[in-house]
């Protein structure tokens, strides 16, 4: 059976913000208060996790479509969505939701996908805000966005958070997004 979990985004205007930082100072004070996270994240560019030499690496170049590496420990699965025959030019973010495992997790963090939905549906959002780096503030235009993590001080409509006090951010999330099902 597959339970429904929250999903949250964690977006900035551009790269460098702190988004992952963020995430990964998340996570363990979530998991403190024993919420399992999942993230999943956005890379603008192409990437790889894999190595020459290996195996799967190997089969992957020969032409599979997917491949499936697996231990005791971890397993991971990787789609070359340039061998599908209508290739998208960016991939569904509820096509990755579904590949979520929801006996794994209580929630789902989201870097970046800023425009995303999931059913026509755009997803909660804190923006990560650094005056510093002179980028614009989402908040302004992106109704989607709850909150905004920052290190000044600002004044908007929606909650301003303490980007250095992660445990105010921790609230806030459950709160808002885990307790109320947001």
């Amino acid at each position: 059976m597959h339970k429904t979990i929250p999903v949250l985004g964690i977006v900035a205007s551009g790269s460098n913000a702190g988004k992952t930082t963020l995430i990964t100072q998340l996570i363990p004070v979530l998991a403190k208060r024993n919420i399992r996270v999942s993230v999943i994240k956005h890379a603008h560019h192409a990437f790889d996790i894999d190595h020459v030499g290996k195996d799967s690496y190997k089969i992957r170049e020969a032409g599979a479509v997917q491949t499936l590496i697996a231990s005791g420990k971890r397993w991971a699965l990787m789609t070359e969505m340039h061998r599908l025959p209508e290739a998208p030019t960016e991939v569904n973010l509820a096509d990755l939701i579904a590949q979520i495992n929801t006996n794994y997790a209580d929630l789902i963090l989201i870097e970046g996908f800023k425009q995303a939905m999931i059913h026509q549906k755009p997803i909660p959002k804190i923006e990560v805000y650094r005056p510093s780096l002179d980028l614009p503030l989402l908040a302004l235009i992106d109704s989607s966005i709850i909150a905004v993590a920052s290190d000044a001080d600002l004044t908007l409509s929606i909650p301003i958070l303490n980007l250095n006090d992660i445990q105010q951010i921790a609230d806030f999330i459950v709160l808002k997004i885990i307790q109320t099902k947001y």
